[in-house]
């Protein structure tokens, strides 16, 4: 069924997803009261929605609106019908609760194993899931879609890097979900051990997920274990991990339009963007029993692809996400998102495998110090060569973000290290 629905016909995609959102509009017009509220406000009945088109009549829903009504103000079903909670909580303020019915975990697993099984994933390869188990939404349900694919599921979780490589060489682990950059100190623990990450393990494929990330640093997991890496997109709000998800040809993720109706706006004036133009991507469940969100506002910057794949998926592709509209930081004016400096920096060779960007501010004056880590066989002491590499890595970035930073250069493994999401940027500027 899920390979129809892949290459589904667009008039046919269409009336699916027409049909589906006719059902969750009334579902959270009938058992929301978040949404009971919004539609007497907005003077909204769900008998106005007989097209797509007509989404726009409701407000954007926001990370703030999740909270305001924690616990139990989104839930659309009964108590007795749930029988999952996860959270995310962000950097402030209290947790998002995200519910799931037994149909919304099967549906959830369904989608990570379409998405696994257009990259290759098969019975018989072995899937070692070093993501967080527990509240975190990243570790389970795809632990739950590699199941149903029929793999051999090890559920390492976090942390543990030694234990994590002896599964591997233990149990010939075949394809790993991590995040980018522990897949990058992973490699560094491994070679600290004697071992080629590229002879001494049996991986084929990663799916990377959970931060933003660079085509530059998916290169270099790539080249490093000698796999192929995967970018796969999701947020808990409507599903956790398999919203998104590349294809074999890797240019862009296919948005699984059949669960979810997505939206590209202006993040600052709300206006719709045509396809092609980067804005902040809006999403509506189409598929979701306990928690459905009519048009959330993800936060993240991406663009619809105008042409279609090669691989003859008809639902769209966006944009590997460039970063968060609150991860931009604002340094003299100029407005610079992390991503734009780790693509820098993942592209020279003589760069480490990590670094850290350091906001600062001396007498009423912004600057930023990048900490980068040096490759360890270009990290040789010499005061000559590495102040080359300073001045190249401060005219690159120069040249990319019109602002001149401070580089320090510092020995590999330097930095702190995380099996979870990476804290790139250090905003003393606020301390």
């Amino acid at each position: 069924m899920d390979e129809i629905i892949e290459f589904i016909p667009l008039d046919k995609l269409k009336e699916l997803q027409v049909s589906r959102l006719k059902g969750v509009i009334e579902r959270v017009y009938q058992g929301s009261d978040f949404y009971q509220k919004l539609f007497q406000e907005n003077n909204l009945h769900p008998s106005q929605i007989t097209s797509l088109e007509d989404i726009l009549r409701f407000p954007l829903v926001t990370r703030a609106d999740l909270r305001a009504n924690f616990p139990y103000g989104f839930l659309s079903v009964s108590l007795e019908e749930v029988v999952r909670l996860h959270t995310s909580t962000g950097t402030t303020g209290k947790p998002k609760a995200i519910f799931f019915t037994q149909n919304d975990i099967e549906a959830s697993a369904k989608l990570i194993a379409r998405s696994m099984k257009l990259t290759g994933a098969r019975p018989g390869d072995v899937f070692q899931n070093m993501m967080s188990y527990g509240l975190f939404t990243g570790g389970l349900i795809f632990h739950y879609g590699a199941e149903k694919l029929g793999l051999l599921v090890i559920p390492a979780g976090t942390g543990n890097t030694e234990r994590q490589i002896g599964l591997m060489r233990d149990f010939q682990t075949t394809i790993v979900h991590l995040t980018p950059t522990y897949a990058l100190y992973l490699a560094d623990v491994i070679e600290d051990l004697g071992l080629n990450p590229r002879d001494d393990l049996h991986l084929r494929l990663a799916y990377l997920g959970a931060e933003p990330h660079s085509e530059e640093t998916r290169a270099r997991v790539e080249e490093i274990f000698g796999i192929k890496a995967y970018n796969s997109y999701g947020l808990s709000e409507m599903n956790g991990p398999g919203v998104a998800f590349e294809c074999p040809y890797q240019q862009g993720m296919h948005l699984w339009e059949d669960s979810f109706l997505m939206e590209i706006i202006d993040p600052d004036t709300g206006e719709p963007r045509r396809e092609g133009e980067e804005g902040e991507l809006i999403l509506t469940s189409l598929n979701r029993e306990a928690m459905p969100i009519i048009r959330y506002r993800t936060g993240d910057l991406t663009y619809i692809y105008p042409e279609s794949c090669p691989c003859g998926r008809t639902h769209r592709r966006i944009a590997r996400i460039r970063g968060r509209v609150d991860d931009m930081f604002i340094l003299k004016g100029v407005n610079v998102f992390p991503s734009e400096v780790e693509r820098i920096l993942m592209g020279m060779p003589e760069v480490g495998r990590n670094y850290q960007i350091v906001l600062e501010r001396e007498k009423s004056k912004d600057k930023m110090r990048v900490r980068v880590e040096v490759e360890k066989r270009f990290f040789d002491g010499s005061l000559p060569h590495l102040r080359g590499l300073e001045q190249r890595i401060k005219s690159k970035i120069k040249s990319e973000i019109l602002i001149t930073p401070e580089i320090e250069l510092i020995e590999p493994g330097s930095l702190p290290r995380t099996s979870g999401k990476s804290r790139r940027v250090i905003d003393q500027r606020r301390i």
